[in-house]
């Protein structure tokens, strides 16, 4: 199971934004809008974006991001974004759980791989609280950064590349949710661009490692070490 929800990770970790321009739209995303210290410029890299660095900098081999929308540019990042986060989280869980792991009496053992499915066995009260934990944190950032479906169903008409049902909100930043309890997000712009790019940079790490692992445990059968 974990393998298959893997898969995301890998694709997302392909994506990269080559400096092809935008297509834009009298609905798109207003250029003009400053989020975050950003300035949406169609004639940049990624819409001016951060996350491009030395040395791979404009990197997109397969032209995921040749004509897309601003909208759908936002909308790639946010899926990389998010997906960079899991797999930091997944990575951690992996390197540690497999040679600590407390909760449950101890009964949760082996490769990381089987973890979750293990836990569903000994702890089906703890299993179901942390399915609707994650429901519930989806729920959450989907009505911070989307508009509603019915909204969206109305506004993607006007905009080239729709998704139909799924937009993101203009004046909501790629992976900005508002979540920040130890108040680490800088106030300053170039700051901000900073720290954004080297969580882009590690998540894409963590994506790499993250497949790295669930493929060597499904196919060995063993922990990592």
């Amino acid at each position: 199971m974990k393998f298959c929800l893997a898969l995301p990770l890998l694709a997302s970790s392909v994506v990269a934004y080559a400096p092809q321009p935008l297509k834009s739209s009298v609905s798109d995303v207003d250029s003009a809008v400053s989020i975050n210290g950003w300035t949406a410029d169609e004639s940049k890299f990624c819409a001016g974006l951060p996350g491009a660095i030395a040395p791979l900098g404009d990197f997109d081999p397969l032209g995921f991001s040749q004509g897309l929308s601003l909208q759908e540019v936002k909308r790639y990042r946010e899926a990389e974004v998010t997906h960079g986060r899991v797999a930091m989280m997944a990575t951690v869980g992996y390197l540690v759980a497999e040679k600590f792991h407390p909760l449950f009496g101890g009964q949760i053992t082996g490769p990381a791989n089987s973890h979750l499915g293990q836990v569903q066995e000994v702890a089906p009260f703890f299993f179901a609280f942390l399915a609707a934990s994650i429901g519930l944190a989806e729920i959450f950032r989907s009505t911070v950064g989307w508009e509603k479906p019915t909204d969206a169903l109305v506004k993607n008409q006007e905009i080239e590349g729709k998704t139909w049902l799924s937009k993101l909100n203009d004046g909501y930043y790629p992976g900005d949710i508002g979540f920040d309890p130890l108040g680490l997000k800088p106030s300053d712009a170039s700051e901000y661009e900073q720290m954004q790019t080297k969580e882009l940079q590690n998540g894409r790490l963590a994506m790499i490692g993250a497949i790295g692992m669930i493929v060597q445990e499904q196919v060995s059968g063993q922990t990592l070490f």
